[in-house]
């Protein structure tokens, strides 16, 4: 018998494929980004991770009695992530990127999108849905972060305080991903799993733009810079 886990992941295969085919992604995954991309994904990650927390007790709040497994979980993933957007600043300063102009930055677009539609699922929607967003994320950095991780820091020869976020995340995740499978096998009301499989549709989509927002490169970088100077 399918698992609903196994499920979530045939039928999302197809957006996953096309998150994972972006080209930075790909750049990434060669060791092939500039210590510019690096430090811009990094800005990014800070914008979204810092709402992890929040988004997790705004789910937490908005579920039933009949979720009582889900709030458990909810407290213990909040115990794990809290402080993570504490490590993307240090690893921009490790990496020689100012912490505290991301701090006080707006998000781009695309990353506002994709927690913006996180916030949106649990309080229009169903919250349950949110756990898609958790597949996504935690999903890819177990498949890609340590890899990327390693192949960046030689291309770049940034030291390792460069990269706790990724790294933490590629090993720590594995764990992670074998609880969430756990988790979610425990749903058994078919709104429940349409609302899971249809935020990670969404999440692959929005967080594969939040790749595709990055500079192509330093040059495409400065040229963007000129243009707002002027």
């Amino acid at each position: 018998m399918t698992s609903f886990f196994q499920q979530l992941q045939r039928e999302t295969e197809p957006s996953r494929q096309a998150l994972v085919s972006t080209p930075i992604i790909q750049e990434a995954l060669r060791g092939e980004v500039t210590r510019q991309q690096y430090i811009a994904f990094l800005s990014q990650a800070y914008h979204h991770v810092r709402h992890t927390v929040p988004l997790l007790m705004a789910c937490g709040s908005r579920l039933g009695s009949g979720h009582e497994f889900l709030k458990k979980a909810i407290a213990e993933y909040i115990e794990e992530e809290y402080g993570h957007e504490q490590w993307i600043l240090d690893d921009i300063a490790a990496a020689g990127g100012n912490p505290e102009q991301v701090k006080n930055s707006q998000p781009h677009i695309s990353t506002a999108a994709m927690v913006a539609y996180a916030y949106h699922q649990i309080d229009r929607r169903n919250p349950v849905g949110f756990f898609g967003m958790v597949h996504v994320l935690e999903g890819t950095s177990t498949a890609l972060a340590t890899l990327a991780a390693e192949k960046i820091q030689t291309n770049l020869g940034l030291p390792p305080n460069a990269f706790s976020y990724l790294t933490s995340h590629g090993s720590l995740d594995l764990e992670h991903v074998k609880f969430f499978e756990n988790l979610v096998n425990q749903l058994t009301l078919a709104d429940d799993h349409q609302a899971v499989i249809d935020t990670a549709h969404a999440m692959y989509h929005l967080y594969g733009n939040l790749f595709r927002s990055l500079p192509q490169s330093d040059s495409h970088a400065l040229f963007d810079e000129a243009l707002t100077a002027h």
